[in-house]
């Protein structure tokens, strides 16, 4: 499937770049990636696909098969102080020809200073920054696409701090204008998230944007806000989050990787709560309540549930089942979803 989307013709520019990485030697990469740590010597290559039936129970209702995400990448280290990354997005349900996803250089040799650069997430919140292989719904939260996008970006992140340490941060200057797009203003978007860790099991943190999302006014702002907390205790977890944002935005950056942008007003807010619980059978029951008030002129909010079940045949393969009740005010829609996704990683 990844070879012949590789193929268009179009994508050649990319696919050359791609192959030219796999001749590198590499070591351990730091930096906004997904793709874990790379092996001491040599590359690592590592994708996911994540293939899903989806039912819609809508008026009429509509079914389909489909690939939520499609990517692979390469990932490695040139001696001695600097890390590559570099990731395709594949599935035709994204985009019709593949596309360069992220590609970033890391200068790593201080574990509180390190740098990288070039297209990557954007450093905001806990869903966003969690790897999509590694969600525990099939879909982000509401209030995470439609208020932290755009979801990746070109810009600079200064980071420190690893899984063992008490905290971890990022410090980004973006282009705010979202992945591929040259800047669109004379200012940059200023973007930060912490993360303390002050026992094993619990994690809080904190995240803000100051940005200039505007084509022709340099004055307008947007300021968002977001707060988390993670815990992991025996088998149970609970991950939560809030983001609070106003002013203006950028309209053509759509609602993330999964939605379409809802019309905002100046002020939005929204947030989720997320319950699992892994059993010995390899099983994990999850439950997430998720809401968003648009502040729009229309009032428009939502306040949905998600019921789902995860199932892991092995580290590398995972089959979950979610369905989602989704309300909205003032009227509510017929849009109830149904979607199984098997996803196996690289």
């Amino acid at each position: 499937m990844f070879l012949f989307y590789l193929k268009i013709i179009n994508m050649k520019k990319y696919i050359i770049v791609f192959f030219a990485l796999i001749a590198l030697t590499g070591l351990k990469v730091s930096a906004q990636g997904c793709g874990g740590a790379a092996p001491d010597e040599g590359i690592k290559v590592f994708g996911f696909l994540q293939s899903q039936y989806e039912y819609h129970f809508e008026d009429p209702a509509r079914n389909s098969f489909s690939f939520e995400r499609a990517r692979i990448g390469v990932m490695g280290k040139i001696p001695y102080d600097f890390s590559y990354y570099v990731v395709l997005e594949t599935s035709p349900f994204i985009s019709p020809n593949p596309y360069l996803l992220d590609a970033f250089i890391t200068y790593d040799r201080y574990q509180w200073a390190r740098v990288s650069l070039g297209s990557f997430k954007t450093p905001f919140g806990l869903e966003v920054n969690t790897p999509c292989h590694g969600l525990t719904t099939v879909y982000r939260a509401t209030a995470t696409l439609q208020m932290v996008a755009p979801f990746r970006d070109l810009g600079m992140v200064f980071m420190g701090g690893n899984e063992n340490t008490f905290m971890t941060y990022q410090l980004g200057i973006m282009n705010g204008s979202g992945l591929g797009t040259m800047d669109n203003n004379k200012k940059k978007d200023i973007v930060g998230r912490v993360v303390f860790k002050p026992w094993d099991f619990l994690k809080v943190g904190g995240s803000f944007r100051y940005g200039y999302p505007s084509y022709n006014k340099n004055e307008d702002t947007r300021t968002t806000f977001g707060g988390e907390l993670q815990a992991n205790y025996s088998n149970f977890r609970l991950m939560a989050e809030y983001i609070s944002d106003e002013g203006d935005y950028n309209r053509d950056l759509g609602g993330g990787c999964s939605g379409n942008l809802i019309e905002l007003g100046d002020k939005r807010s929204g947030g989720y709560v997320t319950l699992a619980y892994l059993t010995k059978w390899n099983i994990e029951p999850v439950f997430r309540y998720d809401f968003f008030d648009s502040g729009n002129t229309e009032n428009y909010k939502e306040s949905n549930m998600t019921f789902g079940i995860n199932y892991f045949f092995n580290d590398w393969t995972r089959l979950q089942v979610n369905y989602i009740y989704r309300g909205e005010e003032p009227v509510e829609q017929k849009n109830d979803e149904f979607v199984l996704q098997l996803q196996v990683k690289f």
